[in-house]
């Protein structure tokens, strides 16, 4: 697929450009170094890259599902990991329900009262939290999501953990290759506000209608499990019964795509219809073995948790704002660069197949 490339040199260009942009404004600015909180990465103030990071503080995880989730899990394992090394307390609530906006409102109410010094967040919803993430940021609380986002101006920074062109490509690419580049495909999603999987079921769409080589391919059905596993189950069932052409599933959910390898490991279905999207090895491995799925991906969850807590610290140190264009230099030497809306893409993810599997434990 030749735009594959297209969009691999766009990528590189837009690394390049908010550098050219970071350099200029460490020249230029010689503002009074005072620690501020934006409500509005667009137009947040310059960090201070030189700025200790402080020590002592209560960083605070609020995962979109708390407990039943290896993503999340591992993604807080990651978290924990790094606050606690720069001398900090990692704090987590949450809702064990994925759908519970109510929940997580509440939960962060609650931090916000306790005085927290910085909130990540895992959004269920891009709009229903705004509201008690900006009296967060209001009260000077730093705010990051990871893996599911909100709307920009309600919070700092995004962690995202991909891009998500360059994640949704490989994931219809792999699809079409195992169906030959012909039949009925279905999704199978998370809930219908996730904001993460609705970004990523766009992009496949846009996919699937744009490139010629996706001709033959017709995308019949888009399936919500809610990020649980007997409902996700279920509708595996219900797709196949009401789609008996079916040829393939795309999960972008780990939960979902776990339950729907279930299903088909025990049906007449397995290795027929075939399954891909994203998922944890150690969740999909005997899947993998049996063959029941060729291939999946993911990128590394703890990592993602890592950089989410970094984020987080950095902002409440002052050593960034959100602000497009701002360096961040990571504990492990990576360095990463705020995009527009102060998203920071963790990476590619990693691509799981019978030959690799063994060779990771999350």
């Amino acid at each position: 697929m030749n735009n594959f490339m297209t969009r691999r040199t766009a990528s590189a260009l837009a690394a390049i450009i908010p550098l050219t942009l970071l350099t200029a404004a460490c020249g230029s600015e010689n503002e009074d170094p005072e620690i501020t909180v934006p409500t509005n990465p667009t137009t947040a103030k310059r960090g201070y890259p030189l700025h200790p990071i402080k020590k002592g503080m209560t960083i605070a995880f609020v995962p979109k599902q708390l407990g039943g989730s290896l993503y999340f899990a591992a993604a807080s394992e990651g978290g924990k990991g790094v606050v606690e090394k720069l001398g900090s307390t990692f704090k987590e609530v949450g809702t064990p329900d994925s759908t519970d906006t109510a929940g997580q409102v509440k939960y962060i109410h609650q931090l916000t009262d306790e005085g927290v010094d910085a909130i990540v967040v895992s959004a269920q919803d891009p709009d229903a939290l705004c509201g008690a993430l900006k009296h967060a940021m209001d009260k000077g609380i730093p705010v990051v999501t990871y893996d599911s986002d909100t709307r920009p101006e309600c919070r700092n920074a995004f962690v995202s953990p991909a891009d998500p062109d360059e994640l949704t490509f490989p994931l219809v690419q792999s699809m079409a290759e195992q169906i030959d580049y012909k039949g009925d495909i279905a999704i199978l999603s998370a809930s219908k506000s996730a904001t993460n999987q609705n970004n990523w079921i766009k992009y496949m769409k846009e996919e699937l209608d744009t490139d010629p080589g996706y001709t033959d391919i017709k995308l019949v059905a888009v399936a919500y499990g809610d990020d649980n596993a007997d409902k996700s189950y279920q509708l595996t069932g219900s797709l196949l019964k009401k789609y008996p052409n079916l040829k393939a599933i795309i999960a972008p959910t780990s939960v979902g795509i776990n339950a729907a390898a279930q299903y088909l490991s025990r049906s007449p279905f397995k290795s027929k219809v075939k399954l891909t999207g994203l998922g944890t090895p150690n969740g999909m491995r005997e899947y993998v073995k049996d063959g029941t799925v060729e291939s999946f991906q993911l990128w590394d969850p703890i990592e993602l948790g890592k950089l989410a807590a970094w984020t987080a610290e950095s902002l409440a140190s002052g050593r960034i704002t959100g602000r497009e264009g701002q360096g961040l230099s990571a504990m492990d030497g990576q360095f990463y660069v705020l995009g527009t809306n102060g998203v920071i893409n963790l990476g590619d993810p990693t691509v799981f197949t019978i030959k690799n599997i063994d060779k990771y434990n999350f």
